[in-house]
């Protein structure tokens, strides 16, 4: 069961995204129904991270994508279709750069296997978020995910342009797109610390950062222009390390990172540029174990955002594909 502090979190969360649906989320959810479901998840994420940190990153990240769009449904997984020929997965904000999806097919096969018809793939997304950032923080960010989300029918491709917020949104853009979703400027500081692990395309950069005069550390400028082309294109574009001093670690390094100018998103410069996220950055960078307690945090806010329960949803049998009627 929830402890009482993270029961009223979620109930908080609930009346500021002004919904009942995510107050059927529970710590523990599948404790009769599948007792052995998180444990499942964790194998699974856990035989792909250790691989490859890039993958785990991009766990996280798909559980931001998923639930900035549609909420925190699994929409992101669904694949295109006759009637549906441009989900969210194909949309330039996740195409091709978002990575993970094999993880889930095999959590979601693995768990199939143990208690058919039973978990959601919202829930595995959910879980898979949360067991990459414990293994690539080094085992230090447990977070207690609560459970209990359906899966959507809908994903659309412009809806993913509309809700995720772009790599060159200002500090009053990257406030009010996440105040969207219930979140405030402080969950907006500290889920922006997830830079810290995976790589990012030249082409969410260049142009903003490289090609006109920027604050970016000069160093780490002629680094970049080193490895991206001044013109990326589809066919030629390469992926630089976000933090280039501890590229597969889930840790605070971003934020002194980015008091060096040493980041490679406009969104991440923008931190420095009123006082109050200034001084979260500064907090973060400085106090030893703040960061990964307010990480944790945000990660259960954020997988309350516009959740179906109950007729609200189904689960999926495949996660690529809804149900038929």
């Amino acid at each position: 069961m929830a402890s009482a502090s993270l029961k009223l979190s979620i109930a908080l969360t609930c009346a500021l995204l002004l919904s009942s649906a995510c107050l059927g989320l529970e710590v523990g959810y599948y404790k009769k129904s599948c007792p052995r479901v998180e444990a499942i998840v964790r194998d699974e994420v856990k035989k792909f991270v250790y691989k490859n940190a890039g993958i785990g990153a991009g766990l996280i990240r798909m559980f931001f994508h998923d639930c900035f769009v549609q909420g925190c449904d699994g929409s992101v997984l669904l694949d295109p279709t006759p009637a549906n020929p441009q989900p969210e997965k194909l949309s330039p904000p996740n195409f091709p750069s978002l990575r993970g999806f094999e993880v889930i097919d095999a959590a979601k096969d693995a768990v199939e296997k143990a208690c058919p018809g039973v978990v959601s793939c919202a829930d595995i997304v959910a879980f898979a978020g949360r067991d990459a950032a414990y293994f690539l923080s080094r085992l230090t960010v447990k977070i207690n995910m609560p459970a209990g989300r359906r899966d959507g029918r809908i994903s659309n491709f412009t809806e993913a342009l509309a809700n995720l917020p772009p790599p060159f949104f200002n500090i009053t853009q990257l406030i009010a797109s996440f105040a969207a979703k219930g979140l405030d400027a402080e969950d907006m500081v500290v889920l922006s610390g997830a830079h810290t692990i995976g790589v990012s395309h030249c082409s969410s950069f260049v142009s903003d950062r490289l090609a006109v005069p920027s604050d970016i550390n000069a160093a780490l400028a002629s680094v970049l222009r080193r490895q991206c082309p001044a013109n990326p294109t589809q066919a030629n574009d390469p992926t630089v390390n976000q933090d280039v001093v501890t590229p597969n670690a889930l840790d605070n390094q971003y934020y002194k990172n980015v008091l060096a100018h040493k980041v490679l998103f406009t969104s991440d410069a923008a931190l420095l540029t009123t006082p109050a996220t200034t001084q979260m950055v500064l907090d973060n960078a400085n106090i030893r174990g703040l960061w990964e307690d307010k990480f944790k945090k945000s990660m259960v806010k954020m997988g309350a955002i516009g959740v179906k329960t109950g007729y609200q949803g189904e689960i999926r049998r495949n996660c690529r594909v809804v149900n038929r009627s």
